[in-house]
């Protein structure tokens, strides 16, 4: 059944309305003030730890790509870092290692530090420890994969999607799961 065009006027507000709707929205300081934290986040994610960071050559990076303690990433020739990587290197000595042509899927999370689990203490009031990451050449980590503190992966392993990485994976595996496991060797 429609609705007679009364009802309908009735219920749509006039062009005032959405006009003062839209400025109040636009003007809001909130909405004003939204870019300038953004370009304040994209600095200390992005721009400054890149700046800090050892680049091979011919190494892609998204533009929306997280890094942590630049000082201590390095990644190797060819590596690519997809759309919403976060690497995040330990605050005082965890570091990421990264061998040339090695690949990560959008929104793969590596983080060379682990908050402690001790009982009777809050987890972010714990110390914080802190392991090196070495990820070999030619390897492939899966969109939104973990790698966690202490991992060491062999040259041309394969992670998949999703999968979580708590141990060593050696040479040419291919892993997949939470946490991760070896599915099968690639050779």
């Amino acid at each position: 059944m429609a609705m007679p065009p009364a009802d309908r006027a009735a219920r749509k507000p006039g062009r005032a309305v959405r006009l003062m709707r839209a400025a109040r929205s636009f003007l809001h300081p909130g909405v004003l003030l939204h870019p300038f934290r953004m370009i304040h986040y994209w600095g200390y994610s992005h721009v400054l730890p890149r700046a800090e960071m050892t680049l091979g050559q011919s190494c892609r990076i998204a533009p929306n790509a997280s890094f942590r303690n630049g000082a201590r990433i390095s990644l190797g020739d060819g590596v690519q870092v997809g759309e919403f990587v976060s690497l995040w290197a330990g605050r005082s000595s965890g570091r990421i290692i990264v061998g040339a042509r090695t690949t990560f899927g959008p929104g793969a999370f590596v983080t060379a530090a682990d908050y402690g689990l001790a009982a009777g203490q809050e987890l972010t009031d714990q110390p914080m420890a802190e392991r090196d990451i070495t990820i070999g050449e030619g390897c492939w980590i899966g969109a939104k994969a973990v790698i966690t503190a202490g991992v060491t992966l062999g040259d041309g392993v394969v992670v998949g999607a999703g999968a979580v990485v708590t141990r060593d994976v050696p040479a040419g595996a291919i892993v997949g799961g939470v946490p991760a496991r070896i599915l099968r060797q690639r050779v």
